[in-house]
């Protein structure tokens, strides 16, 4: 039956869409590599409201926005209606002063209000600075929070549900910063209502709005701080235009049809706030924000909103694709709807497994009758974001693809591996507040963007094809035999292969004599291959047999390919204690951070290697010579 479906998939053709195929021009100097597409950037607008103003003018009642009310109604913004907004509160906010050194912070998560406030302060040329709301809603000491508003310095801070948000806005904002909220609080420090500043009648904002060039912050991104504190991005005008210029020049789909998406990436983070909420903002199109997430308890949301709106491009990160491709495979109504429009997959945030991608693959096969392509790339906060796209002659998990129209590429050798830098006009030119040697070591002499990332080629032979991910380079490692240990494929494959099981993997070993792992297992999965009920204990589940046994089996799986000690895992810790956000070890987005993780549980891992064999918490494996 498998076979079949693979040669069926051969066989059927992929869903009409519109997207380009780069033609690299490829340069070898020296030992680096110069990747660049041969066509050249096309124009794009001064400031990215423009496309408010036109889509204003061309289709002034076509939905921008729109998300369910408290009785599960949709309501949305027009066009029309946003920019009128956007003025409304743009002056208020000139009103009030703010500007690069006073900016608006929003404390909480995608809706409404946001998008209106943060289009009113870029419509101003005032930067705004979505900060995530696990800093003030899930953080024990508000550390990080304190950081980003003492990095900041803002002149108003907005939360939705302000009582919600007092607590930490009480231990780390100056009681002289305003505050204004949808809701009211009773006592305490004052609150200026949203509605008020809705109300404001527009005067000199427009002339603000023409004053508007390239170099104007739109935003202040903060990046996830998945090795220190996060880092202020200030996000120009020109970063976000020209990345949405290279997006449509990609995909040129997206000027073919409005896109409609539905949506729940946090808008704090430079995949739902710069890529998809701009991609839809850039071409007319329309986003549906979605409350759920792909954890338990909230992917239900999700799946209820795709039972009513069909999205043109799907985007999520690879567990919400995982989740999503289980409820396509049980749900016909689902199916119905969901395939009625799609035309492409993209997933970003990390790689797709192998396993995770045939089965989206099958699924697709089975119901929808044609092949919908599966898209991804490369970038980061500080490109604004996208780089790299999957739209060379390849397609498979680990593939990042080839440049897109203006980004300059280059490729560096780096401890045995090729490190991925960027220039263009998409790349920032310094973090906000850093002092000039934090900027300058960013850069290389080139003035090339240092990723830190890794890739390689898909095959040496063939550059043209385009690059995969190997990893990140400063989480490499070697033992103490001087052997290195490449991080980021070990646990993109204890991941894969440990689905639906494991959440995330760290690797130890640095200067010993073998390879061990650190897994964060997935509880609810694991407590269901227990048989154990919901109060079961994180600890309790795992330590049952038949889930000691699976992890045991994993272990002897993951061994069966290793080709030398770099590659072969001797030892297995599943850590019974959940990843720290105020420690630092995982980001509000999950991304696990391998040094905090580390340092944090240094005692565990020197008991993995201190009583060789005789951890019962470890298991243990035994290299055959």
């Amino acid at each position: 039956m498998e076979s079949q479906l693979r040669e069926n998939a051969r066989e059927t053709p992929y869903r009409s869409v519109a997207v380009s195929s780069v033609s690299p021009r490829i340069e070898q100097r020296g030992d680096c590599w110069y990747i660049e597409a041969t066509d050249p950037l096309g124009s794009y607008p001064t400031r990215l409201t423009e496309r408010l103003a036109s889509g204003a003018e061309a289709h002034p009642d076509r939905l921008l926005v729109a998300r369910r009310d408290s009785n599960g109604v949709w309501r949305g913004i027009s066009y029309g209606q946003m920019a009128q907004d956007a003025r409304a509160i743009g002056q208020a906010l000139r009103d009030r002063g703010l500007s690069e050194e006073r900016p608006l912070v929003i404390l909480s998560g995608n809706s409404l209000e946001h998008l209106q406030l943060a289009l009113g302060a870029m419509w101003a040329g005032i930067p705004y600075a979505p900060i995530s709301p696990a800093y003030s809603l899930i953080s024990g000491d508000y550390g990080k929070l304190r950081h980003v508003l003492s990095t900041l310095t803002p002149g108003l801070v907005f939360a939705d549900e302000i009582a919600s948000y007092t607590a930490a806005l009480d231990a780390t904002l100056a009681s002289d910063v305003e505050r204004v909220s949808v809701t009211s609080l009773e006592g305490g420090s004052p609150v200026t209502s949203f509605a008020s500043l809705l109300n404001t009648k527009p005067r000199d904002v427009d002339t603000a709005h023409e004053s508007i060039d390239g170099d104007t912050v739109a935003k202040f991104l903060f990046t996830s701080g998945s090795t220190r504190l996060p880092k202020v991005v200030p996000t120009t005008h020109r970063m976000l235009c020209s990345n949405q210029e290279m997006l449509l020049e990609t995909f040129p789909e997206f000027g073919k049809e409005p896109p409609v998406l539905v949506d729940w990436l946090p808008w704090n983070h430079t995949f739902g706030g710069s890529h998809n909420l701009g991609i839809a903002l850039y071409n007319g199109g329309t986003i549906y924000i979605d409350d759920g997430k792909p954890v338990p308890g909230k992917f239900e949301e999700t799946l209820r909103n795709l039972r009513e709106i069909a999205p043109t491009i799907y985007f999520n990160v690879p567990k919400g694709w995982e989740e999503l491709t289980i409820a396509l495979e049980s749900d016909a109504t689902l199916r119905e709807r969901f395939f009625s429009s799609v035309k492409m997959y993209f997933f970003a945030g990390a790689g797709l497994s192998k396993a995770a991608w045939e089965r989206l693959e099958r699924v697709t096969l089975k119901y929808c009758g044609e092949r919908i392509r599966i898209m991804a790339g490369l970038g980061m906060t500080e490109t604004a974001p996208s780089c790299l796209f999957t739209t060379g002659p390849f397609s498979g998990a680990g593939y990042i693809g080839l440049p897109a129209p203006g980004c300059m590429t280059k490729l560096v050798p780096v401890d045995g591996k090729l490190e991925v830098r960027f220039r263009g006009p998409n790349v920032m030119r310094g973090y906000w507040r850093a002092s000039p040697e934090q900027t300058k070591d960013v850069f290389d002499d080139e003035g090339y963007y240092r990723t830190g990332d890794a890739v390689r080629f898909v095959d040496a032979a063939r550059p043209e094809i385009g690059l995969s991910f190997d990893g990140r380079i400063a989480e490499d490692f070697k033992l103490g035999s001087g052997t290195f240990v490449s991080v980021g494929p070990m646990r993109a494959r204890i991941i894969s292969e440990g689905a639906p099981y494991v959440q995330d993997a760290v690797i130890t070993g640095m200067n010993r004599d073998d390879v061990g792992a650190m897994l964060f297992p997935r509880v609810d999965a694991c407590r269901t291959l227990a048989g154990l009920g919901a109060n079961s204990t994180a600890k309790e589940v795992l330590n049952a047999p038949s889930v000691r046994a699976y992890f045991t089996e994993l272990a002897a799986r993951l061994n069966s390919g290793a080709t030398g000690s770099s590659t072969y895992i001797a030892r297995l810790r599943i850590l019974t204690t959940p990843p720290s956000l105020d420690k630092g070890e995982i980001t509000d987005k999950g991304s696990i951070n391998q040094r905090a993780v580390l340092q944090h549980r240094a005692h565990l891992v020197e008991a993995m290697y201190a009583n060789d064999g005789a951890d019962p918490e470890v298991i243990y494996t035994r290299r055959k010579n």
